[in-house]
């Protein structure tokens, strides 16, 4: 949590172009999908894999916030990781089964998030009409 919460409060400052919003919210929805299946792995995951998986995530959520506004979501960004500690008790209360089905359906939704950024653009999906 510590990694991750330095990360988004280190990169949140840096300028980031507005042409890269596109490719910044693909590259956080492939985060989510890497770290929600981090979870299947029969073995579990280890310290250094664990440690830059919540790097990967704070490099991410720093840059769509960054993007998203001002510096002020930073603050209604990081209370956000609270929910890694009820999370860390059921997983630490053995209930496995419990978070796998979760980590599909979150799989799930970012595979489905991401790529709707890659289908072309038909009428109604954009705001086209003001044009």
């Amino acid at each position: 949590m510590l990694a991750l919460c330095a990360m988004l409060g280190a990169l949140s400052f840096l300028p980031l172009p507005q042409v890269w919003r596109e490719g910044v919210f693909f590259g956080c929805w492939m985060s989510v999908i890497a770290t929600a299946a981090s979870v299947h792995l029969v073995r579990g995951i280890r310290p250094g894999a664990a440690l830059a998986l919540s790097l990967n995530a704070g490099v991410w959520a720093s840059a769509v916030v960054r993007l998203s506004g001002s510096r002020l979501d930073l603050v209604k960004a990081l209370p956000c990781v609270l929910i890694l500690w009820p999370a860390s008790w059921v997983v630490g209360r053995h209930a496995t089964v419990a978070v796998k089905v979760v980590s599909s359906w979150v799989i799930a939704v970012a595979v489905l998030a991401a790529t709707l950024q890659l289908l072309p653009v038909t009428p109604g999906y954009l705001p086209d009409h003001l044009e």
